[in-house]
């Protein structure tokens, strides 16, 4: 549940704090007061979308932050924990950031996240329900995920196997469209590859073979130059040759003289002797080099016909590149070769070979299989369908809609979605007798927004949230519809936190707590104060919104008999504590009254956190707000007593 919520510089809110507590709480206020910038705020703290033009005139950022109650070992708690955030004792702290800039900052239990970490959470703490579900539920598409909403496991399970299904039956049919609508195409590439290929086949070029002839072709043009530079070195080598002067020794013969000089000085000096064993090597290494030299003399001869052939298949390999280029790309033979072995590759796979027979096969089973399991579906939603539809009417009849009856429809169409083939058309016959028509068409505003509240109702049992909020789901409704729509928000308070923004005063009268927005002007800064109301300033907001005169004495009077009313036994209190008559009826979870705002006897702040018990309200007492008792049950319905919403020291007072 939502503990706190304070909000700075939204809007016409300056500086805006709630605490809130379980069961009904309701926020009313003039039109124009900030009632829908304190639901905007609570948006922008569950990730959505943030709007910098709602940031406060004169401000650069707008904040918003907010204390929430969540189970330690609970989803929230660990989606928290992945984000880096603390949880401490199942208390978390989100903060939401928007510049006038534009840039928007989330924080989730004190660390930074990313903003879509908030709505993730939201999941699982908070449903926010506003005048514009009742325009999406309008939607066959949203009627659809209502139902399977509704219907949880019962169709989640048939949904997923379907889910997978149409998945492998949807690639299969794709790839076997792709081949019969690219037939031509894929066969004129094939035609493209066999060619070229053949091409290179018929030359069977090998790895590296044009850098090889390429290095003999050299080799064969030079056979005079190469044989006469062999000779010349192994003159210079070993002496002798028409290259060296008459009488010139070799370099084989000037090593050894070197050698021999230093050997017989050796004997003094170590390093001399040193000295002549490495020139003792080199003579050997120049004798070796010399006799390679020779023999390579010796085996240099031209061959004319080989060069021929050397040349010949160096035409043939340079016009394969030539001729391939364009479409292998390829600059030299390997490369070539790289790409006959990709397109040898390509082509199996252009080569149908049946291919299209064995998919039109698989396409055949999976789609047999497939309607098999969408027939599962439907199955499941109808009987989810029938069980919505009886238990919205159960609501819609204590909603001040007796005759009414809502039914759902499931039309199963021929083709295969996502989602199955069914179309869900949610149908609503506003009295007995007549007959259903779609909610599109056939529901009034008021009626619309009954149905609404219904769905949610029940859809709250299927899958329950900590916290719902209502952002004026009451509009087009009043008279006894009001009060059955108060009643009800009361009964669902018993096991769920309810914030309500509302117009009506007959839903404001069912509130454990009640909150007014109070806006102010003094001709320079305007800003709302949210006021936590005791006894007497709940008639004099409830005198407001029935008359528009907070001093009107009838208004007074009408506004005390609504307060009356909704205390009586056949609306039993969902804030009321284990020791009252509602507590006992509905396992309520609010305080029993203990006078002017009291906590309960030998329960602390932190306990009631751990029991999930009301939290404290401070609002400051009127000197004529008298908590009063009827039928067991707190007069303040919680025990909420506090200041007027004239009062200087209000809790969540605007800080200016």
């Amino acid at each position: 549940m939502i503990e706190e919520i304070r909000i700075r510089e939204l809007g016409v809110i300056r500086d805006a704090r709630l605490e809130l507590q379980p069961g009904l709480t309701v926020l009313t206020g003039e039109t124009g007061a900030g009632k829908t910038m304190v639901v905007t705020g609570l948006g922008l703290l569950l990730g959505e979308r943030a709007d910098p033009a709602a940031v406060r005139r004169g401000a650069g950022t707008a904040v918003v932050e907010g204390r929430l109650l969540v189970d330690p070992d609970g989803p929230a708690a660990r989606r928290a924990a992945d984000a880096g955030g603390d949880v401490d004792e199942g208390v978390l702290h989100l903060a939401r950031s928007v510049a006038a800039g534009g840039r928007s900052r989330a924080h989730v239990g004190g660390r930074g996240a990313p903003v879509s970490v908030l709505a993730e959470l939201a999941e699982h703490v908070v449903a926010v329900h506003g005048q514009t579900d009742q325009l999406r539920l309008r939607a066959p598409a949203r009627q659809l995920q209502v139902l399977d909403a509704f219907a949880g496991t019962a169709v989640r399970q048939p949904l997923d196997a379907y889910a997978q299904e149409y998945a492998q039956w949807r690639g299969a049919r794709a790839e076997l469209e792709h081949i019969r609508t690219h037939s031509r195409e894929r066969a004129l590439e094939a035609e493209r590859l066999r060619a070229v290929l053949a091409d290179v086949e018929k030359l069977v070029p090998q790895p590296g073979e044009d850098a090889q002839l390429r290095e003999e072709a050299a080799r064969l043009s030079h056979v005079e130059q190469l044989r006469a530079a062999a000779d010349g070195a192994h003159a210079a080598l070993t002496g002798g040759g028409a290259e060296l002067a008459e009488g010139a020794a070799g370099a084989d013969a000037l090593i050894d003289a070197a050698r021999r000089s230093l050997a017989g000085a050796g004997d003094h000096d170590p390093a001399l002797a040193a000295l002549a064993g490495r020139l003792g090597e080199v003579a050997y290494l120049l004798a070796d080099v010399a006799a390679e030299v020779a023999a390579y003399a010796a085996g240099v001869e031209a061959d004319p016909a080989r060069l021929s052939a050397v040349e010949e298949r160096r035409a043939e390999l340079a016009g394969l590149l030539r001729r391939t280029s364009a479409v292998t790309g390829a600059e030299d033979v390997d490369a070539v070769l790289a790409w006959a072995e990709d397109a040898s590759r390509r082509l199996l796979e252009l080569d149908d070979d049946g291919r299209a027979e064995v998919l039109a096969e698989q396409v055949r089973v999976r789609e047999q299989r497939l309607a098999e399991l969408a027939d599962v579906l439907s199955d499941a939603r109808r009987t989810a369908a029938a069980a919505l539809g009886g238990r919205v009417s159960a609501e819609l009849a204590e909603l001040a809609m007796g005759g009414a009856r809502l039914e759902v429809a499931v039309r199963t169409g021929a083709d295969f979605g996502p989602g199955g083939r069914d179309e869900v058309e949610i149908l609503l016959a506003a009295h007995s007798g007549a007959t259903p028509r779609p909610l599109g068409r056939g529901a009034s505003g008021g009626e619309l927004s009954r149905v609404m509240l219904g769905l949610e109702v029940v859809l709250a049992g299927a899958d329950p949230v900590p916290t719902m909020v209502f952002d004026e789901v009451d509009a087009g409704v009043g008279g006894r519809a009001a009060v059955e729509i108060g009643r009800r928000l009361a009964r669902l308070a018993r096991s769920t936190q309810v914030l309500v923004v509302t117009h009506l005063p007959q839903v404001a009268a069912f509130a454990d707590h009640h909150f007014t927005v109070v806006k102010t002007d003094d001709g320079s800064v305007t800003e709302s104060g949210v006021v936590l109301l005791d006894e007497e300033g709940r008639v004099r907001e409830l005198a407001r919104m029935l008359a528009g005169r907070a001093d009107s004495t009838a208004a007074r009077e009408h506004a005390r008999e609504l307060l009356a009313a909704s205390r009586l036994p056949d609306a039993p209190t969902a804030g009321a504590g284990p020791g009252t008559e509602a507590g006992a009826e509905g396992g309520g979870a609010g305080p029993a009254a203990q006078g002017d705002g009291a906590e309960p006897a030998g329960r602390t702040r932190r306990g009631a956190r751990a029991g999930g018990a009301a939290a404290k309200a401070r609002p400051e007492t009127a000197p004529d707000a008298t908590p009063r008792r009827r039928g067991g049950r707190s007069a303040g319905r919680g025990g909420a007593a506090g200041a007027a919403p004239s009062s200087p020291g209000s809790v969540g007072r605007s800080g200016g």
